[in-house]
């Protein structure tokens, strides 16, 4: 249970309140003044604190301000006999959970302890994580406290230090760059650049150029050398994300690079010394492609020397609610919205949906809901048709012929998929797992 701490000046009512949390398992401190309950709650630390709102040294609503103040993630419900609009309104202003009048529902009162000590072992873990990955550079956003992103977090720490190439896997939107970003920024490099780049997002005919650089005179327009961006990453990090999609032919020129530390800039004779980190990352699995020759082997085993494998969002559920404080407090900010928190309907919603998209598409439909909302709680009615269940995750949208061969099953799954998203390709490759380049590849292939 919680540790609540009751500051109420009327002695009758503090022990008979107290005595009755006490029978239902919580840990509960006493005290009779505001002065009293701030030392109290300086040195007990508790989750909850009920307070009154007459204090004989000091008027409650200030007591609430300091409390807050100290101890954000302390949730504070005022209970008080003389109940007023003002003072109402005034209490939530300064943070108060909720406002209770006197004498208080003994269930609803229990309800709200609970759910109060909740709201604040979330934003205690929320802070607590953000502290920690700080020194990343990820801005806070590797969040979470199951066993499968500590995991990744003791990866983070142990790879950091070597000077390795490191593969990074997981599904679209798990937050491979963040990793990535991680490692830079806890490794001896941490001084000079990070660099991504995005494989899939660059025309084959210039990532070539982008990589390696390239001479004046290596091709029309090119008016004067370019160093690539190994050269500009030099002493840093250089991130090949969705390396997948690099052609066969600069897949060799690659190789050569990593092997001897060294790029031949395009249309040039000379070769550069470089001393890049490279950490590549993938959301398709690179050993099937090298069995259906689409990427080299020797390459794959020169990027996989350390790997780190980032688990989709539906395989550690209870980091949702974590993420979900974290995007709320962020677009809240951003737009200037009162949105503080998601009703029990809705947070069952994000916590049994499939979320196909990963932590990128919760980061978008928790957007998309703070933008929605009008009020501070968030409900069902302003989260996405699709995740309500509305839209592409019905297995009954999805029908193939039988007898397809798995290409024209494949080929059956994405023209139905864009048919659900009304030809959205972005929003479609995202539910699909694949990257935007891949789709645009094989609907060229369909003729589409």
């Amino acid at each position: 249970m919680s540790k609540v701490l009751i500051i109420d000046d009327d002695s009758t009512a503090r022990e008979v309140l107290g005595s009755r949390l006490e029978s239902l398992g919580h840990a509960v401190f006493l005290e009779a003044d505001g002065v009293a309950g701030l030392e109290a709650c300086r040195l007990r630390r508790p989750d909850v604190v009920l307070l009154d709102l007459r204090l004989p040294d000091c008027d409650g609503l200030e007591i609430l301000a300091q409390l807050k103040e100290e101890h954000p993630a302390t949730e504070v419900i005022i209970l008080t006999a003389y109940a007023t609009v003002d003072n109402a309104v005034l209490a939530t202003k300064r943070g108060a959970y909720d406002y209770l009048i006197k004498p208080a529902d003994s269930l609803r009162l229990q309800m709200l302890i609970e759910k109060a000590a909740e709201k604040g072992r979330i934003v205690r873990e929320v802070t607590s994580l953000r502290h920690q990955l700080s020194g990343m550079g990820v801005g806070g956003r590797l969040i979470g406290t199951s066993v499968a992103m500590q995991e990744v977090c003791r990866a983070i720490t142990n790879l950091a230090s070597a000077d390795s190439t490191v593969l990074i896997t997981g599904e679209s939107g798990t937050g491979k760059e963040l990793v990535a970003k991680a490692i830079h920024h806890n490794s001896a490099r941490k001084e000079r650049l990070f660099v991504p780049v995005n494989c899939a997002a660059i025309p084959e005919t210039l990532l070539e150029s982008e990589l390696f650089g390239h001479a004046k005179g290596a091709f029309t327009g090119a008016s004067a050398d370019k160093p690539g961006l190994f050269e500009e990453a030099h002493g840093g990090t250089l991130l090949l994300d969705e390396i997948s999609d690099l052609h066969l032919t600069l897949q060799a020129k690659l190789l050569r690079v990593l092997q001897d530390n060294e790029v031949r800039r395009v249309g040039s004779t000379r070769t550069i010394r470089v001393d890049t980190r490279v950490i590549a990352s993938s959301n398709v699995d690179l050993l099937q492609l090298v069995r259906e020759h689409r990427f080299r082997e020797d390459l794959y085993y020169r990027l996989n020397v350390l790997r780190v494998h980032i688990p989709p969002l539906r395989e550690r559920r209870e980091d949702i609610p974590l993420l979900i404080s974290a995007f709320l407090e962020e677009y809240a900010a951003r737009y200037g919205k009162t949105v503080k928190s998601v009703d029990e309907p809705a947070m069952k919603i994000l916590s049994t949906y499939g979320w196909p998209g990963n932590i990128r598409e919760l980061k978008n439909a928790i957007e998309q809901a703070v933008l929605l909302c009008e009020g501070p709680i968030i409900r069902p009615a302003h989260l996405p048709a699709e995740i309500k269940g509305t839209g592409v995750h019905h297995a009954a949208a999805f029908s193939f012929p039988y007898g397809a061969t798995l290409a024209e099953a494949e080929q059956c799954l994405i023209l139905q998929t864009l048919r659900q998203v009304e030809g959205n390709k972005a929003r479609a490759a995202g539910h699909l797992g694949i990257s935007l380049k891949t789709l645009y590849n094989k609907l060229a292939r369909y003729q589409h």
